[in-house]
């Protein structure tokens, strides 16, 4: 546009002269093919990035995976469920269907952003266990960390095993449009990530006792069990929404709450923070006024704490805080279906079909 302006300019200049010929009529039109030939270039590279763009949306066909076997045993293409990621390739237009043998993975394992549709699946969760020890930084200390997008973790124990005296993340999750089925999270705490983007947890089990399911993506957890280890008053929940025009939080729906000792549902990491918990069981380790502000009153006013049709001897609110609510079915609906994480748009069923890599 900058070029477009001086010709302009040098135009209202030559005919204020008087004759507009000559040498600024050269000068203009010179100028003037150099700008057409800039122009139609930009188009040019314009449209080959929009055939790029729509050739990266290549239809991908979720019924078929290929199939990659990790069995620590040497029975497999890999020992180490890393190695098996590395080995897909980067943008890949296929789905990957990581089929890990039983047995205890000593490894500390991500999958980078640029690998999407991979399925990460054991055969049954108490026999697959993925382990590491590591505490300090949230967001390093995870033994599995998934930074892409389009990921199901099924059957699957992951641990980490650092101990109470900090934080230590068991499960990262950072990518967009991710679910787990039937998966074990075990930490103490931060035990559970939940990071980033629209996720979908199915009759998983999931155990800590600090702030141990924390974060600020959109998740619906569905049949889950949340035990606290809490024998103090620990929080179950931090979820980290820091502006009312964000649409993330975390809903437990048909749920189970238990523990060792006492804990509260909920504490605001984000001053926006948003928790519904809805049909859940909850024992007794839910103190009576169920949700905790940080020490910051000032948040009364911002968060969103909800429940309906709980029950249990936890789900009592008669002495539950005031600026907590008591859901009608109306104001319940949003949250009670997989339409509020756009899941009927992108959660898949297991392939159907498989096929082994052409190399490895």
């Amino acid at each position: 546009m900058r070029r477009r302006g001086k010709v302009s300019s040098h135009a209202h200049m030559g005919g204020a002269g008087g004759g507009g010929g000559g040498a600024d009529s050269t000068y203009i039109y010179s100028h003037a093919i150099r700008f057409v030939i800039i122009l139609v270039i930009g188009i040019h590279f314009g449209s080959l990035k929009v055939n790029a763009a729509a050739a990266a949306e290549v239809s991908i066909d979720m019924s078929t995976a290929v199939l990659l076997k990790v069995d620590r045993s040497g029975n497999g293409d890999f020992t180490k469920i890393q190695d098996a990621i590395d080995a897909v390739p980067s943008n890949n237009s296929q789905v990957y269907f990581i089929l890990v043998k039983p047995g205890t993975y000593i490894e500390k394992i991500v999958v980078p952003a640029d690998k999407p549709f991979i399925t990460l699946s054991g055969s049954q969760a108490t026999d697959t266990i993925i382990t590491w020890s590591e505490g300090g930084e949230i967001f390093d200390s995870a033994t599995l960390a998934v930074l892409a997008s389009d990921f199901v973790g099924r059957y699957l124990t992951v641990q980490n095993t650092f101990g109470t005296t900090g934080k230590a993340v068991a499960v990262r999750v950072s990518g967009d449009k991710a679910a787990f089925y039937g998966c074990r999270i075990l930490s103490y705490q931060d035990t559970l990530l939940d990071d980033a983007g629209k996720h979908y947890f199915n009759n998983c089990y999931i155990e800590g006792a600090t702030d141990f399911i924390c974060g600020n993506a959109a998740s619906l957890y569905e049949r889950c069990h949340l035990h606290s280890l809490s024998k103090g008053s620990g929080s179950v929940t931090a979820q980290h929404r820091v502006s009312p025009s964000e649409n993330t939080g975390f809903t437990f729906l048909g749920c189970k709450v238990t523990g060792v000792g006492s804990a509260f549902l909920g504490r605001p990491w984000g001053t926006y923070s948003r928790v519904i918990f809805a049909q859940t069981y909850m024992s007794n380790v839910i103190v009576p006024q169920g949700w905790d502000d940080w020490q910051d009153q000032t948040k009364h006013s911002t968060v969103y704490y909800g429940e309906y049709k709980c029950y249990g001897p936890g789900a009592d609110m008669s002495k539950r805080v005031r600026w907590s609510h008591r859901l009608s079915q109306q104001e319940a609906a949003p949250f009670l279906t997989k339409d509020m994480i756009g899941g009927r748009g992108w959660l898949r069923p297991a392939p159907k079909n498989f096929k082994r890599p052409s190399k490895l």
